[in-house]
């Protein structure tokens, strides 16, 4: 596959994750007319509070908050500016597009079978897993451009398919698993709203996976299979009783960070290699993003949990953000993605010259870093929707890492 037909189809994957990070801070502040009248100032929250419930009725049921001029209140500052969140009705809507809810999902309900089921796949994982992949070959092809084969593109479709029938198993399973709790943290999964039937969703993941290991065994070596086997198997032990290890965070964080971290972006590397006829080679640019997509991973199992604590507390299920609130994970996260970024840039600076284009290697993770510090700066704890945010921005700085990947 040519490394240009690779750019361009990563690139059509990425504008609603750009445009989300870029917009995900447009219009989110305004200021208040300055007056000393109290008259003024009450129109002005009457009008604020009449326009917030309108946009809060369009976000998802239970999910959204009502603006009120009580709640709008205390955030007012002595200069008589208003946070981000007081307009998160619109200014979510504009930064998520379809999302509703104002996160990284569709909360929309009710739009028939197959948005249904696209909604059960978790399009936000299946971008993450696309973009692993063609970032994955995109680098093989980079480094080896002479075994360029364009009747490999047919074994490549199919080892995308197997991916993501992987993903449809594991992200599946969990939903039929976690109904009950889905009810309170995400009304809009189609089991929980009661658009897909868990017969329905039982053949989907049972089928996905059956799928995914017969194309797994016939299409690739014994190593890529047994890798793909461990990721399900994994997966499961996530999300099923008696194991249903999502419960400790320790263990759930370790799970998470294992498959969509190391497995996947080794298993991508190994398998295109394997498909090009070229020996497996470690070059610092797959080293490296092997260590850097597992702590990213680390740091997506632990906020995946920050818009769920409600929920999560009421069954019981122990993590990391009913332990510590949402204000320190967040705080944690961003510190240990941080770091992250410096380990990034120092990479480039101590390895051998060659081992990276050190320009796009250091100035393309000095603005990922930037772009981390302003999402924590946006960021109110007390807030569902700003917490639904700041979770949709992390995942946008792990799709545009597998932009930068290739280019490293």
């Amino acid at each position: 596959m040519p490394s240009s037909l690779l750019a361009v189809l990563t690139a059509s994957l990425l504008p609603q994750a750009a445009a989300s990070a870029f917009l995900s801070g447009a219009n989110s502040r305004f200021f208040m007319p300055q007056t000393n009248s109290g008259g003024i100032r009450s129109s002005w929250l009457q009008r604020t509070e009449a326009r917030g419930q309108v946009l809060s009725r369009r976000g998802e049921v239970g999910g959204s908050t009502t603006i009120t001029a009580t709640s709008l209140q205390p955030r007012l500052n002595h200069r008589g500016s208003l946070v981000s969140t007081i307009l998160t009705g619109k200014s979510e809507a504009v930064a998520m597009g379809n999302t509703a809810g104002g996160g990284v999902e569709d909360t929309s309900t009710g739009k028939g079978f197959f948005r249904s089921v696209y909604k059960f796949t978790r399009p936000h994982t299946i971008r993450g897993t696309i973009l692993a992949s063609f970032a994955g070959v995109s680098r093989v092809l980079l480094e080896s451009p002479e075994a360029l084969n364009l009747q490999l593109i047919p074994r490549a479709s199919l080892g995308l398919l197997t991916l993501l029938l992987g993903n449809v198993y594991i992200v599946g399973i969990n939903q039929i698993f976690d109904e009950k709790i889905d009810k309170i943290n995400k009304p809009f999964l189609p089991i929980a709203a009661g658009e897909l039937s868990k017969k329905l969703a039982w053949i989907l993941v049972l089928g996905s996976a059956i799928a995914g290991l017969v194309l797994c065994k016939l299409h690739f070596g014994p190593l890529i299979f047994a890798l793909y086997s461990l990721g399900l198997g994994i997966g499961t032990v996530y999300s099923i009783p008696p194991f249903y290890l999502k419960q400790n965070p320790v263990a759930a964080g370790a799970i998470i960070a294992t498959v969509r971290g190391f497995l996947l972006n080794f298993g991508v590397y190994y398998a295109a290699r394997e498909a090009l006829s070229l020996g497996f080679q470690w070059s610092p640019a797959v080293s490296f993003v092997a260590r850097f997509m597992t702590v990213f991973a680390l740091v997506i199992a632990v906020t995946k949990d920050l818009p769920d604590i409600k929920g999560d507390k009421e069954y019981g299920v122990k993590t990391f953000a009913t332990r510590l609130g949402a204000a320190k994970v967040a705080a944690l996260a961003c510190i240990l993605l941080g770091l992250n970024y410096v380990h990034a840039i120092g990479t480039a600076l101590i390895l051998p010259e060659g081992s990276f284009r050190k320009e796009i290697m250091i100035g393309g993770h000095a603005i990922l870093a930037a772009m981390l510090f302003r999402n924590y700066k946006l960021l109110d704890p007390e807030s569902q929707l700003s917490i639904k945010q700041f979770y949709a921005r992390i995942w946008n700085l792990f799709y545009l890492e597998y932009a930068l990947y290739p280019l490293i």
